[in-house]
């Protein structure tokens, strides 16, 4: 490969030639050289939106969903299932019901009392 517009010209210009289209014409045959296109650098026109990525630590970012219902097993018909999702640690355990207080009984001795105030939690 030539290595581009710039170090085309400089060895035109090391070689001893000059001519007033010099630099638009090493512009035009970079443009048509099959190395030049395969090797130059990258447009950034056609690049992907850079986005900052997101630092959570474990047990700052929970998922929290029911189960169910299944058949019956000793009265209970779900199962509540908490993943964090940093550390795919799980906690469950069976419910009769599929309501708000067992999901806030559940958070309160479950979650909330061993790992902390989570920053999210999906249901």
């Amino acid at each position: 490969g030539t290595g581009g517009v710039g170090k085309t010209t400089a060895k035109i210009l090391q070689s001893g030639f000059y001519w007033p289209t010099m630099f638009k014409d090493s512009h035009a045959f970079c443009k048509t050289c099959e190395n030049c296109q395969k090797l130059g650098s990258i447009s950034k026109r056609h690049m992907m939106p850079l986005n900052p990525i997101l630092v959570i630590e474990i047990f700052d970012c929970w998922g929290i969903d029911f189960m169910g219902p299944f058949p019956p097993s000793f009265g209970f018909l779900y199962i509540l299932v908490a993943v964090d999702y940093v550390s795919k640690w799980i906690e469950a355990i069976p419910s009769r019901t599929n309501d708000h207080k067992t999901v806030i009984k559940f958070l309160k001795e479950n979650i909330l009392s061993r790992f902390g105030l989570p920053l999210t939690l999906n249901v």
